[in-house]
Formats: structure tokens, sequence, C-alpha cells
């Protein structure tokens, strides 16, 4: 997994509690496991008119203009911030997979749910916990100024606003080490390989049996 330490990125404002999971990969498209190509489902029944499916050319979608990141002004945005509760609903990690394929690097919303903010945190994105009051001045200047981006400082846990304003947000010091370092579950365990094979020895020359 890459190390995430800072990002800055122009930001799309979805202006919605409670987002669930199917609402950002919905079902159909979860019949492939490839982990790749989910990116231009992302929001799929939002983003688009027609039915689709996965395959489905983008050149033959219609596109719903009128929902927020289909207007020009968020083109190749990679921050998302939203409200409460964002990701709830079926712990499906295709959710995270579209999130980055399509982009985002960072999330920032006023809570999420708690498997959804795990996944992400192993999917090489980096969900941001802030405040209803500071979630609804940054939906302020985002919607007030065309090209709005935010610059997201891990190590310092701050995200910083064009004008300078700093804001904590809080993050455990295990999530963080990990993605600081790159460092998934697989990663992990590797590294405690030596350990693993001296104790699959010891306990198979105490217990040949087994």
């Amino acid at each position: 997994m890459e190390p995430f330490s800072y990002h800055t990125g122009v930001v799309v404002p979805l202006d919605r509690d409670n987002v669930d999971t199917d609402a950002i990969m919905p079902k159909q498209y979860m019949k492939s496991i490839a982990r790749l190509g989910f990116g231009p489902y992302l929001f799929d029944e939002w983003r688009h008119e027609d039915v689709g499916y996965y395959g489905k050319p983008a050149s033959e979608r219609v596109i719903t203009a009128g929902f927020v990141m289909n207007q020009p002004r968020y083109a190749g945005a990679s921050v998302l911030l939203t409200r409460r509760n964002f990701g709830c609903g079926s712990s499906r990690e295709h959710a995270p997979w579209a999130l980055f394929q399509y982009g985002f690097r960072v999330l920032i919303a006023e809570s999420f749910a708690d498997i959804f903010y795990n996944n992400c945190c192993k999917n090489k994105m980096l969900p941001v916990v802030l405040n209803a009051k500071d979630i609804e001045m940054l939906l302020a200047q985002v919607d007030a100024v065309p090209g709005y981006a935010l610059k997201v400082d891990l190590p310092a846990q701050t995200v910083t606003t064009p004008i300078g304003t700093n804001l904590h947000f809080d993050i455990a010091a295990s999530v963080k080490t990990r993605l600081l370092e790159g460092v998934d579950d697989v990663d992990a365990t590797l590294l405690l390989a030596s350990e693993i094979k001296a104790f699959e020895d010891r306990r198979l020359n105490e217990r040949p049996w087994l």
C-alpha cells in the first residue's frame, strides 16, 4: 500500500446525511471481485439517469446534469466533503474501491460508519472526522469559491483552508502509523514472518502429530 502523508485537492460537496454503501456502489456492480474498474460506477444511480451494468461504456451513459459531481467546477476533485454517517449500510469493500478508483484520496465527514471507515484506511484513503460547525463552514466556502481546495496534513492531523485556517482532526495512533508507512493488514502480518515461522516450528516439534 502507498504511504499517505499529505494531500492537497479540489473539494466536491456531497451535502447529505446517511449516504449508504449501496448508493456509493450499487449492488449490480458487485459481481466482479477484480478490485479494478469500479470508479466509473461510483454513485452510479445519482450520476446517471439510465440503468447501468458493469462494463457498460461511458459513452452510452445518460448523465444527470444536476448532480453535484457532474458539475464542471468539481472536475478532478480528490477530496469529498459530506455530512453524518457516511458509508452506512452493508460493509461492501467495493465502496472504498470505487471512491479511490474515481480519484478520491481524502473523505471529510462529521461521522463515518465504523466498518466503512476502517475499509477506507485499508484502501489508501484518509477519512477525516470534523465537527458539525466545521463541516458547515467548509460546505459554505466550497459553494462560494470555484476550485476550492484543502490541504490535509496527516502527521500534524490538520486540514488547512485556502485562507490558512487549520482544523484539527483525531485519528487512532495505530491507523495513523499504518497510513504513514503504507502498511496494510497483509504487510503488517508479513513484518512478523520470522516470529510466525518460529512459532510454527516450535509447535510442530512439541506436537508432531498435528
